[in-house]
């Protein structure tokens, strides 16, 4: 049978946008967020403060309302509530509500502690550890690796904001700098002097990623540098300039945003489907060697739609937990060192989690097994077709 195609019509509805705010220190970024949470077109607004500090004082500015979201300034704490904010965001659309606002202040600090945390694991690294340890002030080499394991963090942020089901606001610093070529070099003009050009101190695509790009510089009106919408065209090269610019007058009168708005449709592109497989089923976090062992075989079932490939690859994934369940480390820093260390290991795991001793010792190499249920059937099986035998050798026993 033929794959089956897949369309929809297009609704032309207004989606909600993502809209960036950046400028100089002091502009206006973080107070024009407080200030639309005032407006009485929004439903709830949340507000996640990292490393900015603004967020309790803002409270002050009159009609302000809004929640400010506790973390631990942890990127797992801070994704896990942008994720409850964009759940509570749908809930909010699914039951005909006013839009959820969530404010994100700022996106600069958020690239800040992911390029932090890629130099710290970088130094971590052992090359760059004992190059450290022999000269403290050492260059220490920054793998593509480690940058792209960042750039993931980053982009599972930026898509729950472009797929929030309300309006999303990032802020992020932005400043004029030297030009710089590919060679690490000055840009200049045919005078010698060096050029400038205006950078956003974030995570060199968001700019791109956001439906909206306004910039904010002291001394000078608002203007809006981009707009993805065809309510609102921004000419190539020439800024709007709005002197009584108001997220609220932008949203619902320039964008043409209204309670009929819906997030943009927008599924995240993946490679392949194993890791989405992977975390759906909670493998990383699994400690239960069964239930391990039964999605080694799901995960070949017919309904799954995997390829061959993403299936001998979340196979691999589930041994290689499974081994580390069964042959957990006997000291620190150190695996089991024999077979026997292997076997004992299992034995006590499997012992401590059942309510008596194991029925057999487990070979710590075998692939995993479909059931319980499955095996017992093998076993009868087995049993019959030894009595079946026996059965058959009787009447040849009798006649000698």
């Amino acid at each position: 049978m033929g794959i089956k195609l897949k369309t929809r019509k297009p609704t032309g509805i207004v989606p909600w946008p993502l809209i960036l705010i950046e400028g100089d220190e002091g502009a206006g970024k973080t107070y024009s967020a407080a200030e639309f949470s005032a407006s009485k077109r929004i439903g709830q607004m949340y507000w996640i403060d990292l490393a900015e500090g603004s967020a309790d004082e803002y409270a002050a500015i009159p009609g302000a309302d809004y929640l400010i979201i506790d973390h631990d300034g942890s990127y797992r704490d801070i994704l896990e509530q942008i994720r409850a904010v964009h759940t509570e965001a749908r809930r909010a659309a699914i039951a005909g509500e006013a839009p959820v606002v969530l404010s994100v202040d700022s996106g600069s600090s958020l690239w800040r502690m992911l390029k932090s945390w890629t130099n710290e694991r970088a130094r971590r690294g052992k090359n760059n550890a004992q190059r450290l340890q022999d000269d403290p002030d050492a260059a220490i080499d920054v793998g593509m690796n480690l940058w792209n394991d960042a750039t993931e963090r980053w982009l599972d942020v930026i898509h729950l904001l472009q797929t929030f089901p309300g309006i999303a606001i990032i802020t992020a610093r932005g400043k004029q700098i030297t030009a710089i070529d590919d060679n690490g070099k000055p840009v200049t003009d045919g005078r010698g002097r060096a050029l400038k050009e205006w950078k956003v101190q974030a995570q060199k695509d968001l700019a791109f990623d956001s439906s909206v790009w306004v910039r904010m510089r002291r001394g000078r009106a608002p203007q809006i540098i981009k707009a993805r919408s065809l309510q609102l065209r921004i000419e190539d090269g020439k800024p709007l300039p709005l002197p009584d610019f108001t997220i609220e007058d932008l949203v619902f009168n320039r964008l043409g945003c209204s309670v009929d708005s819906q997030p943009r449709q927008m599924p995240a592109l993946v490679g392949d489907r194993v890791q989405a497989w992977l975390n759906d089923h909670d493998v990383v976090e699994l400690r239960d060697v069964e239930r391990l062992r039964e999605l080694w075989w799901e995960a070949a079932e017919d309904d799954t739609g995997l390829t061959r490939a993403e299936v001998v690859s979340i196979r691999g994934a589930i041994e290689r937990k499974v081994a580390e369940l069964e042959n957990p480390p006997t000291e620190m820093g150190q695996g089991p060192v024999s077979d026997a260390d292997r076997l004992r290991a299992a034995v006590e795991r499997r012992a401590e989690e059942g309510d008596g001793e194991p029925d057999e010792e487990p070979d710590p190499v075998r692939r995993p097994v479909r059931t319980a249920a499955k095996r017992t059937a093998a076993k009868r099986t087995a049993a019959k077709r030894t009595a079946a035998k026996r059965n058959a050798a009787k009447p040849a026993a009798a006649q000698s």
